[in-house]
């Protein structure tokens, strides 16, 4: 818990408020992000796998290093850098491509699209009249 106190923080030590809601969604990115990267990293020498979805071994570091960047980002958004939220638009973007690529269809591609309009949605729940979206630097 202390950590989330610490990642709530911003540049000049004053704590900002934003709704149980949100901070629970972007802990879910972290872990989510770090867990899918971690996935990719461990299982990167199962070629067969990736083999049935025509992805080679730089798509899958690509979706490593996307993976990396996501966690990043949700720690910028965590602090409260927009920043964060930009970069997520960039890794949908970059995913998407992928997706499409490997022989995904546009409608099983387009969900991951649709993930940084969920985040700005969930950014706009307001705490004590303040949305995080506004909060963010």
């Amino acid at each position: 818990m202390e950590i989330l106190d610490e990642l709530m923080e911003d540049s000049s030590n004053q704590v900002k408020e934003r709704h149980g809601c949100v901070t629970a969604w972007l802990a879910l990115m972290l872990i989510g992000s770090a867990l899918t990267t971690l996935f990719y990293m461990f299982s990167i020498n199962n070629m067969q796998i990736y083999e049935e979805l025509q992805l080679s071994t730089t798509g899958i570091w690509l979706l490593i290093m996307v993976g990396i960047a996501n966690v990043i980002f949700s720690i910028f958004l965590l602090k409260w850098k927009k920043i964060g939220f930009w970069g997520f638009i960039i890794t949908s973007v970059i995913a998407f491509v992928i997706n499409i690529n490997i022989g995904f269809g546009l409608v099983e591609s387009l969900p991951g699209l649709i993930g940084f309009i969920i985040l700005y949605a969930i950014l706009q729940i307001e705490k004590n009249n303040k949305k995080a979206w506004d909060l963010l630097e």
